[in-house]
């Protein structure tokens, strides 16, 4: 999958635990929304911007959509990492992923989206907040720099 065009790419690292695995060791096909639901909030740490920070804005970004495709299983113990990609962020949040095994192998390509909803009146918004925005420039600039 050819990624050159997104502006940012952040990777967050976990370890398959056992109680993610199922009779066949290897991870239930739900576990895999939850690890990039893990790296998402990593990266939105790192950002400075945690969903909290959202809504104290004003705002909750439910997921409105989800597309998973499983190439192959993860296994417990095993060593993971997961590539969140930012594709959108002006219009919604839209974000690619890759989750990758030790030896390098794509186990699993997925992406979200995410709509800004206003708290006062359950508004959709069709444009990103103003603050979120700024948070993503700031934070592009910090790492071109």
């Amino acid at each position: 999958m050819k990624k050159n065009n997104f502006p940012l790419v952040w990777v967050h690292h976990l370890t398959v635990p056992f109680f993610d695995v199922d009779a066949m060791q290897v991870v239930w096909h739900g576990h895999y929304v939850k690890y990039l639901e893990e790296a998402r909030c990593a990266w939105l740490e790192d950002l400075g911007y945690t969903y909290l920070d959202m809504r104290d804005d004003g705002y909750v970004w439910p997921i409105v959509q989800l597309q998973v495709k499983y190439l192959s299983s993860a296994r417990f113990g095993e060593q993971v990492l997961v590539r969140v990609y930012l594709r959108e962020y002006e219009s919604s949040l839209k974000l690619d992923y890759e989750i990758i095994n030790e030896a390098g192998a794509c186990l699993t390509r997925a992406s979200t989206m995410q709509a800004a909803i206003r708290l006062a009146d359950q508004e959709t918004q069709f444009q990103t907040p103003k603050v979120w925005q700024e948070k993503i420039h700031a934070y592009l600039e910090n790492q071109n720099a």
